[in-house]
């Protein structure tokens, strides 16, 4: 028999240890590891087991703040590309070996 992902694979009483463990650990990650669980099942876990109370608006203050992280991380790359491009541009500049003054341009025959 084909050795595949069993439903329930972790007891109950593992999955609420592990979840209180979460609360008092300052390093998830290092306890997904000690655990031998990846760390967004641990999440996941504490998903189910803790549900979010809606009434205080806890749930949409985190997808705001998810939304939020997301702005921020496509802005810093936005950041990194402008940066880049600066640089380049300066460098250009720099080894053309011009006096920086206004470029020539032929006039129009008006």
């Amino acid at each position: 028999m084909a050795r595949g992902r069993r439903i329930g694979r972790y007891p109950k009483s593992f999955r609420e240890m592990a979840v209180k463990r979460m609360k008092e650990s300052e390093n998830i990650t290092a306890l997904a590891r000690e655990l031998r669980v990846p760390r967004s099942v641990l999440y996941k876990w504490r998903g189910q087991l803790e549900p979010v109370d809606d009434g205080d608006g806890v749930r949409a203050l985190r997808r705001e703040v998810a939304h939020l992280k997301r702005l921020l991380g496509d802005k810093m790359l936005e950041l990194d590309f402008f940066k880049g491009a600066l640089q380049k541009v300066e460098a250009r500049r720099r080894s053309s070996g011009g006096s920086g003054g206004k470029a020539s341009t032929t006039k129009s025959g008006k």
